[in-house]
């Protein structure tokens, strides 16, 4: 994914804010396609800052990794341990005791909604053992999924000093950092890998327990659910369903947003705000560009012919080569009013051995590659398979024979002809 600078930080102001051409009031901004991960606004987003509870992103993301892979349950029950019923109180928690016991669905809504540190220990404890092993984790994915800054010593976003000098990490050095543009990337495969994660931070609120005299209330005022919310009416952006706010005061304010509209969705990054409703309305200024300013165009449609490949060779069909066409569509991101133009790079196809009939209509036989370069100079490039076009059934045995005496003969021909 071809990533461009539209900002480039230039030195900070008193308050730490970085000058971009959006005026953000933050210490580093960022902007991508959820789509295709092309990139619309950077301002800073490469420096690794502290990110507090957005690494609750990548708690998230195990947790949810763990149930895919069918390790865990949603309802299977977490007992609290000493470490996530001490963890200090002065951040956001659900006041879990030693011996408690809920559901893993119970706890991530928690820790979704209401940033709980208690339940993120909780369930980090439950899946690697203890939170520093599960911290080890955290990095071993960050590692994975390509975040370059990312560096995490637990599962909560906390300052070192923050935690229990008892579960400090004694084998992670330093405190947890992550760039705006990692958190970006965090999110971009949040939403590829496990899609079900909008169906819990678009909560707008959670009773964690019966006996609760109040639900916890989604720190992300955003939402779109809260537009009937007289208090967060004046944030609440169209289209918003997640994803991670997070505040420590060396953090300051920060939020990783995600909005869709008219099947475009994009994903926003703030670090560095200055209050809570700052990091909302920095947030809705970077949408606000990236919706207003850039549209999703189709240059090659599915189903297309690809000019250099109309065809691939097979062995055993009735015919010796079949039609193949684009599986999907080939789009870009681009700014609106212009049409993008595109540079095919590359096809890569089977070889005939690997393509024996009888072949399906529709199944995937190579890919073809398209670049495009936007008007910064990035590129940026979209692979999409090819595909046959119609059914290879397999020939008769009589032939198969004769097509191979037609081929010996005509190699035995060519081969006397070189001879001369």
């Amino acid at each position: 994914m071809a990533m461009v600078s539209t900002a480039a930080a230039e030195g900070e102001d008193a308050r730490g804010h970085i000058p971009n051409q959006l005026g953000l009031q933050v210490r580093s901004a960022f902007l991508m396609d959820a789509a295709t991960g092309q990139v619309l606004f950077d301002a800073n987003a490469e420096v690794p800052l502290p990110p507090a509870s957005m690494s609750k992103m990548m708690t998230e993301y195990i947790v949810m990794d763990e149930i895919k892979q069918g390790k865990l349950n949603w309802d299977d029950m977490v007992t609290t341990r000493e470490n996530a019923a001490t963890t200090t109180r002065q951040g956001s928690h659900v006041f879990l005791a030693e011996g408690d016991q809920h559901t893993v669905k119970e706890l991530f809504i928690a820790m979704a909604v209401g940033s709980a540190n208690d339940a993120s220990i909780a369930l980090a404890e439950h899946i690697s053992g203890t939170e520093e092993q599960f911290a080890q984790r955290m990095n071993e994915t960050a590692k994975r999924l390509g975040l370059e800054t990312a560096h995490f010593i637990n599962a909560t976003g906390l300052g070192r000093d923050d935690m229990s000098p008892k579960y400090q990490p004694a084998s992670i050095d330093g405190e947890t950092v992550m760039s705006a543009k990692d958190a970006a990337m965090l999110a971009y495969h949040i939403l590829k890998d496990h899609d079900e994660f909008l169906e819990y931070s678009s909560i707008p609120s959670y009773k964690f327990r019966e006996r609760d005299d109040k639900p916890l209330i989604n720190y992300n005022w955003m939402l779109e659910a809260n537009k009937e919310v007289p208090a967060f009416r004046r944030y609440v952006y169209e289209g918003l369903d997640g994803m991670k706010t997070g505040h420590t005061s060396v953090a300051k304010y920060c939020f990783t947003g995600t909005a869709e509209r008219n099947g475009m969705r994009l994903i926003s990054v703030v670090m560095g705000a200055d209050s809570e409703p700052a990091r909302f309305l920095e947030s809705a200024k970077l949408l606000d560009y990236g919706f207003n300013n850039f549209e999703m165009k189709t240059v090659i449609p599915p189903k297309s012919v690809v000019e250099t490949q109309e065809t691939v060779k097979i062995r055993k069909g009735v015919k010796t080569e079949i039609p193949v066409v684009t599986q999907n569509d080939v789009s870009f991101m681009v700014k609106k009013g212009t049409e993008p133009e595109i540079t095919l790079l590359k096809t890569e196809v089977k070889s005939a051995d690997e393509l024996v009939a009888p072949i399906e209509n529709g199944t995937v036989v190579g890919s073809v590659t398209y670049e495009y370069i936007d008007e910064n100079g990035a590129k940026i490039d979209h692979t999409v398979n090819l595909v046959t076009n119609e059914e290879a059934k397999k020939a008769s045995w009589w032939r198969l024979m004769f097509r191979a005496i037609k081929d010996f003969f005509v190699s035995l021909f060519n081969g006397i002809v070189d001879l001369f």
